[in-house]
């Protein structure tokens, strides 16, 4: 709740300045929707969210800038089943809140704020501060609070360090939530190579295992993440992605996780241009370093089509290997002169290991349909 009234108190005040002030924007985005999912309890959602945004920018001189950007999620929905029982639910939370000093190669921004790098976009090893959802057109993902710094060199590399505090919720492929009073902190180094760029990524966290296996002797355990990444266009793009995490207390299978993604795009030159990308994951969670006795595989694809100008139809599909479960989603798009609309098919297994999970973007199992409109102010 501090949380809470600190941003919306600087949210206030960002609003209050910027009615002095000419160079601000002013932007929001609201989103309404139906659903319908047979085989859940409720089978019917209907919801709304709106997210405004403010951003207000001074120039310090003719390189450098002060720029401050404040936006709120406002959300309500409704889930029900006709005639038997019914669940409303409604928030107002922090989406971001953040101060950045910006130069032509270094920047530092701190406050509530989204982090993403990596080079897997479906199945994402190095999804360690976000929860988006590639079958989200939206890509809503709650943010982390923190300090993040970039330093940019003439040849394209560049560096990262962030330090985070406050945050406790589970993201990626996080089993385990953070323990929020304890910082966390890290760094990332990308260099470029010939037809195109490697990276390495480090990561500190302190692990809350309490809500995973009830009372514990121990309540706190740090955890180490390590990363490789690179990415190439050689004719089609090609990359892979792969983290390794270990915890100092002995868990079971969840004290050591290994995971490793292949990918590989391109778009044919049929019709308007069919996009197709192949992502395979290879996960590990075993109880010592390196041991690869309980693995798992995860392969995806994503094809997309633009239909016309306006419309452009995708699909997203996951297969996994062990439990032959497969995850089903299509999604038709259409734009119209100031808004966007969405018809969205999908169908859910019961379990979805190895998925992202997004708080923001409820899936429902089994299969489903979701109507969606949008407006970009």
């Amino acid at each position: 709740m501090r949380k809470l009234n600190k941003a919306v108190i600087l949210f206030l005040f960002i609003a209050f300045q910027s009615y002095c002030q000419n160079n601000v924007e002013f932007d929001g985005q609201l989103s309404v929707f139906g659903n319908l999912s047979p085989d859940s309890e409720l089978e019917l959602q209907f919801g709304a969210r709106y997210i405004p945004e403010l951003e207000y920018q001074i120039k310090l001189d003719s390189t450098s800038n002060l720029d401050f950007q404040a936006s709120v999620n406002l959300d309500a929905n409704s889930a029900f089943s006709p005639f038997y029982k019914s669940r409303e639910d409604g928030n107002i939370d922090p989406y971001r809140v953040w101060a950045r000093y910006s130069t032509q190669q270094f920047e530092l921004r701190a406050g509530l704020q989204k982090i993403d790098f990596g080079s897997a976009t479906m199945l994402r090893p190095l999804q360690w501060f976000n929860q988006i959802d590639p079958r989200d057109p939206l890509a809503l993902t709650n943010g982390v609070y923190g300090l993040l710094s970039r330093y940019y060199f003439t040849n394209n590399a560049n560096v990262w360090a962030w330090v985070l505090y406050g945050n406790e919720r589970t993201r990626g492929f996080d089993a385990i939530k953070t323990y929020d009073k304890r910082p966390e902190y890290g760094g990332r180094v990308q260099y470029p190579v010939p037809k195109g760029e490697l990276a390495l990524s480090y990561h500190h966290r302190t692990a809350d295992p309490r809500d995973l296996f009830g009372p514990m002797q121990v309540d706190q355990i740090a955890e180490d993440k390590f990363g490789i990444d690179g990415k190439w266009d050689v004719e089609v793009g090609l990359w892979f992605e792969a983290t390794y995490s270990l915890k100092s207390e002995n868990i079971g299978i969840l004290t050591n996780q290994s995971l490793m993604n292949f990918g590989i795009d391109y778009t044919f030159g049929i019709g308007n241009g069919l996009g197709i990308i192949l992502e395979h994951l290879i996960s590990s969670y075993d109880d010592k370093a390196f041991k690869y006795v309980n693995n798992n595989h995860i392969s995806a694809l994503n094809a997309t089509y633009p239909l016309t100008m306006y419309d452009n139809i995708s699909t997203v599909v996951y297969h996994d290997w062990a439990s032959k479960n497969a995850t089903f989603f299509l999604n038709y798009e259409h734009q119209f002169s100031k808004l966007t609309g969405y018809v969205m098919a999908y169908y859910n297994p019961v379990t979805q290991q190895g998925l992202q999970e997004n708080e923001l973007v409820n899936t429902n199992s089994g299969p489903g349909i979701r109507l969606m409109l949008v407006y970009n102010h």
